[in-house]
């Protein structure tokens, strides 16, 4: 049933994931750019240095897998805390319309707008991305099955994590609701159990093999599980709560220096089967603790809800993670029809700087005249809002 306005609704909000949600989409960004802008600089002295830092940032999405995991879990643990149980029809009807609308907008600029504008500048778009696939948000098997060739419309190509996501609150509020807190945790566990075994049989050196591992429900879904756990530990185990509380600060300065060294030396260090396994559950880890120090740690170097400007973009950040090709697809047109030369170390960051902010401007733009009509609604059917 929907709550009514005049209902008191519990609050809870974490201050520093708005920040830390936007450096996560900034990782991904530099990724693309790393990927399509700085090609152009492939042969200069430099380009092995750009390499090395930009070639791993699709661990954003990691990042945004285990923080998902986490907030949606301590939100339904929350919840059925509070009234004895889950909403679940509430639930999606939340995810439906923070989700669907976007989402299903950046389907139809990918698949109709995006080959007429194409046709209309003299090229040929040969679209190899399938939109069953997407109207039913099962595009993230479209995308493996089609890899290592993504699909044309580039804003289609990131929102395989898109459904992989959905795919997982399809299920995630059912299994809470129906599952003894108590065990919820051993749900977690065997979760994050499965999807080791799954990865096990898919560690080849070869294309299908890491399309499986990277964009597959049953191998990324163990990251999800893992801040679901987490959530869990942070909601009814005082003791755990108590050391993340307690960190001291040389450990917390190894917990951000070890993510910064795996995040740089991601393919050195995980490079035979057994390590290849393991590989999303030691990352997941590292990010699930960053989580936890910035939401509960007193001994914190820096909190991101200082940095007020990170902060505030992080409210942007689902229209800043789909529609952000479209900034770089605007400054490679520009480069294009300009004749403005990108093959240099600063031309091709100055272009980067311009596609962000870009984005920017396009995100915000979604965001309030089109994604918060959606979002004005959402809270109607939340038993927990932000505060």
């Amino acid at each position: 049933m929907t709550q009514s306005s005049g209902v008191k609704k519990d609050k809870v909000f974490f201050p520093n994931l708005d920040g830390l949600r936007f450096i996560c989409f900034f990782v991904v960004f530099l990724f693309h750019c790393y990927k399509t802008i700085f090609q152009n600089i492939k042969k200069s002295s430099g380009y092995p240095y750009i390499e090395s830092l930009f070639q791993n940032g699709n661990l954003g999405v990691n990042f945004f897998f285990v923080l998902s995991g986490f907030l949606i879990t301590f939100l339904l643990i929350r919840e059925k805390e509070y009234k004895g149980t889950i909403h679940v029809r509430n639930f999606y009807i939340r995810r439906i319309l923070r989700i669907w609308p976007l989402f299903y907008l950046c389907v139809a600029f990918g698949f109709l707008v995006f080959p007429y504008v194409k046709t209309l500048m003299g090229q040929h778009s040969e679209e190899v991305a399938h939109p069953v696939y997407y109207f039913f948000f099962a595009n993230n098997f479209d995308f493996m099955h089609s890899w290592p060739i993504v699909p044309d419309a580039l804003v289609l190509s990131v929102l395989w994590s898109v459904a992989v996501e959905e795919q997982f609150y399809l299920s995630w509020p059912v299994i809470l609701k129906f599952t003894p807190i108590k065990f919820c945790k051993w749900i977690f566990v065997a979760i994050i159990a499965f999807t080791l075994v799954f990865r096990s049989f898919f560690t080849g050196d070869n294309d299908h093999d890491y399309a499986i591992r990277y964009f597959h429900t049953f191998s990324v879904i163990g990251d999800m599980a893992f801040g679901g756990l987490l959530a869990y530990y942070c909601s009814y185990e005082s003791k755990f709560l108590q050391i993340i509380r307690n960190l001291p600060k040389w450990l917390i300065a190894f917990i951000y220096a070890a993510a910064i060294f795996i995040f740089i030396f991601k393919k050195q260090i995980f490079h035979t089967p057994g390590l290849i396994v393991i590989e999303r559950l030691v990352i997941s880890t590292f990010f699930g603790l960053i989580i936890l120090e910035q939401n509960y740690s007193r001994n914190s170097f820096f909190k991101f809800s200082n940095f007020k400007l990170v902060s505030k973009l992080g409210i942007y950040t689902y229209g800043l993670y789909c529609l952000h090709f479209i900034g770089i697809l605007v400054v490679q047109t520009i480069a294009q029809k300009t004749g403005w030369d990108l093959h240099s170390f600063v031309m091709a960051s100055l272009a980067s700087i311009l596609a962000l902010l870009v984005a920017i401007g396009v995100s915000i733009t979604s965001y309030y005249v089109f994604e918060k009509r959606f979002l004005d609604l959402k809270d109607r059917f939340a038993f927990i809002v932000k505060k």
